[in-house]
């Protein structure tokens, strides 16, 4: 079977109605336009097509490592503090788009599934990761200066823990 990928933004992207059986995103999804999402999705999808799409993110679970706590201050100081309480919701507590699928009134047989992992980094590595990060690209370089510094630092020793979390939707389109 041909596997076609198109590149493109999916607003303005004009693929053939009733032309797919997958509609698939990955760590995009909450980036496409709520207004035009799932409507063009379910233009796209052949009857008994699927959307499907999942997002990774910084996960909280309990026990994480103190370091995110720590590392919290020189954000602060920087001007760059976390938005929202702290900690952050665990994976278990952080929404999913489950009710926003539905209520488009496109799609059924909506199924939400959690993924939990954990990975280790030295503090070269978290700063190569942290580097592919919108607001860190974004950051001042000297704030972000700062903060690489401080990290290098509090992780000379160590290895940082961080946990990750995905949340896939699956959801067949309504004929």
């Amino acid at each position: 079977m041909p596997v076609e990928i198109h590149v493109q933004p999916f607003e303005s992207w004009h693929g053939e109605a009733g032309s797919y059986d997958l509609v698939y995103a990955a760590t995009a999804w909450h980036w496409v336009d709520p207004s035009v999402r799932y409507r063009k999705a379910h233009q796209l999808l052949r009857a008994g097509g699927h959307l499907a799409f999942w997002n990774a993110l910084h996960a909280f679970p309990e026990g994480f490592d103190p370091f995110f706590t720590e590392i919290q201050a020189v954000y602060d100081e920087i001007g760059e503090s976390h938005d929202g309480a702290w900690p952050p919701p665990t994976p278990e507590q952080t929404a999913d788009f489950a009710d926003e699928i539905e209520q488009s009134g496109l799609f059924e047989d909506v199924r939400v599934r959690r993924y939990v992992w954990e990975r280790r980094y030295s503090a070269a590595e978290y700063i190569a990761l942290l580097e592919t990060f919108s607001g860190h690209i974004a950051m001042d370089a000297d704030k972000r200066d700062h903060l690489y510094g401080e990290i290098r630092s509090m992780l000379a020793t160590r290895r940082v823990r961080r946990h990750w979390y995905a949340i896939l939707h699956v959801a067949r389109g309504k004929t």
